[in-house]
């Protein structure tokens, strides 16, 4: 004889099968201590982006059954549901949704009986409490302590409560002496499904600032390769061109090529390697060499002028020589001479004068001496 099975159970298994096939993202939740209040104002928050419905894990197995054929993968989130199952559907990113449940979040101090929502860890570290019995109670729950200055100090770092396992009376007590508030009023997302892949908490709880950080770690990386292999793209073209320009300088300048964008490095490396070498072979530049070419200067006019002090003395010397070996024994002679050859010089230059002059003065001038001609004729015949 089959079970019964009433129409309002048929109705929920229906309205959850039809979600599983409709959503692409499927949360395992569990509302376990949560506040009635809380998960009517989560519902309020998240209208529009998902959808929060709660029933018996036994219907929840159901529905998971009946669509699993047309999503793969979908059974493995039957093993997935904890506590006070639930099923959240939207179309977010896993991450995306993991990030949103934990920001309405609020800490609240453990209770006996509760599930561990992940490890509860104690730290090393003063505390406030004096040496007496509760250093037993520490020990017990396997806490390493010691005293300080007065006072109990945890030394190691230790787990008093793994993830799902249920918190103890005593492991409550100590967590709430020591001010520590494991449990997380709000949703709890136990795992996520999407394109037939299961992601627990664990890898969905990621940092935001570590999860940009490695984002901004891998384009570094990515562009420092592409920039090694010379790949080009529109962020690494003009890095290249740079790159490709810095290695011809320094090729240029290592094989002393000439070039405008080297020129003038080269003459300074040309320079500095000179001054090495000079002060390397302690080379000392001549000053005394400069002080003679200015005495040799000096001395130049002083000769030229002797020099020419000298042909002159010399001639003087044989110009009165001369004249005492020229001196005539009649000197009347000489002056006879010397009138004749002085009237033969007035009569060439007059000769020279006159060919020079124009033809109208040569006219006068004959008619000037037919008219000297002629005066002595005439006083002769009036003499007569």
């Amino acid at each position: 004889m089959k079970a019964h099975v009433s129409d309002e159970k048929k109705k929920v298994v229906s309205e959850f099968t039809k979600l599983l096939e409709e959503y692409p993202v499927i949360g395992s939740i569990d509302l376990e201590n949560l506040p009635a209040s809380q998960l009517q104002r989560m519902r309020e928050q998240l209208r529009g982006k998902a959808v929060i419905l709660m029933t018996k894990r036994r219907l929840l197995k159901i529905a998971i059954d009946k669509a699993k054929d047309k999503k793969k993968g979908l059974e493995k989130l039957s093993d997935n549901l904890r506590g006070m199952s639930a099923l959240i559907f939207t179309k977010d990113n896993p991450f995306k949704l993991y990030n949103t449940l934990q920001k309405s979040k609020s800490s609240a101090p453990a209770k006996p009986g509760q599930i561990a929502p992940n490890d509860i860890v104690v730290e090393p570290g003063p505390t406030s409490f004096v040496p007496g019995p509760i250093i037993g109670e520490l020990g017990a729950l396997g806490i390493k302590s010691a005293v300080e200055n007065g006072k109990i100090t945890i030394k190691e770092r230790s787990t008093i409560v793994k993830d799902g396992e249920e918190i103890s009376k005593k492991a409550a007590d100590i967590l709430t002496r020591l001010g520590i508030e494991p449990m997380e009023v709000g949703i709890n997302l136990v795992a996520v499904y999407e394109n037939g892949e299961i992601f627990k908490k664990d890898i969905l709880a990621i940092d935001e600032q570590e999860f940009m950080d490695n984002i901004s770690k891998a384009a570094s990386w990515s562009l420092n390769l592409a920039v090694e292999v010379g790949f080009p793209t529109k962020e690494t073209v003009e890095i290249l061109i740079k790159k490709a320009y810095t290695e011809s300088k320094a090729l240029a300048l290592s094989e002393n090529i000439l070039a405008d964008a080297v020129v003038e490095e080269l003459l300074a490396k040309a320079n500095s390697e000179m001054m090495s070498v000079k002060s390397q072979v302690k080379i000392e530049e001549p000053e005394t060499p400069k002080e003679e070419v200015k005495e040799e200067k000096e001395e130049k006019p002083e000769e030229k002028k002797e020099e020419e002090k000298k042909p002159e003395e010399e001639v003087k010397k044989e110009v009165a020589e001369e004249k005492k070996e020229d001196v005539p024994e009649d000197k009347t002679e000489d002056k006879e001479e010397t009138k004749e050859e002085k009237t033969e010089e007035k009569e060439e230059v007059k000769e020279e004068v006159k060919e020079e002059k124009p033809e109208e003065e040569k006219k006068d001038e004959v008619k000037e001496e037919k008219a000297k001609e002629e005066a002595p004729e005439k006083q002769e015949e009036k003499k007569e």
